[in-house]
């Protein structure tokens, strides 16, 4: 699993609200589509927290081939399956219990049974997964992205794990799960979808070339930020 290339980083500028979020579900279907002519199936890793509800919700409008979508999760929170900010209960609400995607194919991250093993679990079901087809993260107000936090380990380089077990996160809940940097790297795609105005700090340091977690995510291809055009000035 190699990593530690530069970040590129191309930038969308949206109206808030429904125009950056349309763009966003469109971006993911035409990587769906890609990925589906390439090789049959489509793997995509999913966001965290509110911020692509609504994305999610217009996916389940939608028509897609989805017996051909294998869904993963980014990170999760070491919380009951049922809790109401598991990332897992959150997707499953607002899209995939809607669609036709086979149950065998959304892999939800055991948080349940602790960050620890919940890491080991999931590193063993992403062994098989190969190269991601799309990843799609957030940006906190600190630059974090998926659990990956300022002061804590991103899991970079070629020696990195996929998962890492965290703890003592500065948001609640302290225990998570999260995918590497290395291993959200480990794809064809990764589009960022940041909207809010308490973000402006982490996408201007982002942009000078601060070192964040979000800027840790360097895929060959490079990022696609669409975020709220506001926060470019």
């Amino acid at each position: 699993m190699k990593t530690g290339s530069p970040q590129r980083c191309r930038w969308h500028g949206h109206a808030a609200g429904a125009e950056l979020e349309q763009a966003v579900a469109h971006e993911i279907l035409h990587q769906a589509q890609a990925g589906v002519r390439r090789h049959g199936a489509f793997r995509f890793v999913l966001a965290g927290g509110a911020t692509p509800r609504r994305v999610y919700e217009l996916l389940r409008e939608t028509r897609a081939d989805w017996p051909a979508w294998h869904i993963y999760f980014g990170d999760e929170r070491c919380l009951p399956p049922e809790h109401p900010e598991r990332n897992s209960r959150l997707a499953a609400e607002a899209w995939l219990n809607h669609v036709a995607i086979p149950r065998r194919q959304i892999h939800a991250l055991p948080a349940e049974h602790g960050a620890e093993p919940a890491a080991a679990a999931y590193a063993q079901t992403l062994s098989s997964a190969g190269e991601f087809d799309l990843v799609l993260l957030g940006l906190g107000e600190d630059g974090h992205t998926a659990s990956l936090f300022p002061g804590h380990d991103w899991g970079e380089g070629p020696d990195a794990p996929a998962t890492i077990a965290v703890h003592d996160a500065p948001k609640p809940p302290p225990d998570r799960v999260s995918l590497s940097a290395a291993r959200l790297s480990a794809a064809r795609a990764v589009v960022f979808l940041v909207s809010g105005e308490a973000k402006r700090r982490a996408v201007a340091d982002w942009r000078s070339g601060k070192r964040i977690p979000a800027s840790a995510i360097a895929p060959a291809a490079g990022v696609d930020v669409f975020l709220e055009a506001a926060l470019l000035d």
